[in-house]
């Protein structure tokens, strides 16, 4: 088990919760963590109890990316949030949200781009344009990953067990 740091500073909460390390190489770890929280209808998805999440962090890249499943094991999407690189250290894992997220659905059509607004309150545009055009890049690889169906948008990449 591993413990997931997401900081959210303009929302000034981090949320904390365990997953459980499903691969780890150098700059990549492949956690499953399961939804015990009450549904949340986003409008494009929902998350229910007893849901799961295989979440990919990256050292090296400016996003991680959520597979969510239901209980049975069948592909709602994945939430990708747009973050700093992750932070790995002894036992866990930490990520920066930059308030801006795509959903890609399970066929990969329709990305929605989603908090935009929340994203242009965090001022990266003016106060940290490094950070801005690496946000920017963020979007569009994850746009071609997804509309290639490659890693880690395909449905095949996670074995599906059934268990927790």
């Amino acid at each position: 088990m591993i413990t997931i740091r997401l900081l959210k500073p303009l929302k000034n909460k981090i949320i904390t919760f365990q997953a459980k390390v499903i691969q780890r190489d150098p700059d990549y770890i492949l956690v499953r963590a399961q939804w015990n929280h009450p549904l949340v209808d986003m409008g494009y998805v929902t998350f229910a109890p007893g849901d799961y999440l295989y979440e990919h962090f990256y050292r090296d890249r400016w996003y991680n990316v959520y597979e969510l499943r239901s209980q049975a094991g069948v592909l709602k999407g994945w939430y990708c949030n747009i973050t700093r690189p992750a932070v790995f250290f002894d036992g866990v894992i930490e990520s920066e949200d930059l308030e801006i997220d795509l959903f890609v659905p399970p066929d990969r059509t329709n990305i929605l781009v989603l908090d935009e607004d929340e994203y242009a309150a965090r001022g990266l545009t003016a106060n940290e344009p490094e950070a801005h055009a690496a946000v920017v890049a963020a979007l569009s690889e994850l746009h071609d990953l997804a509309q290639r169906g490659v890693a880690p948008f395909c449905a095949e990449l996670v074995e599906w067990t059934g268990d927790p």
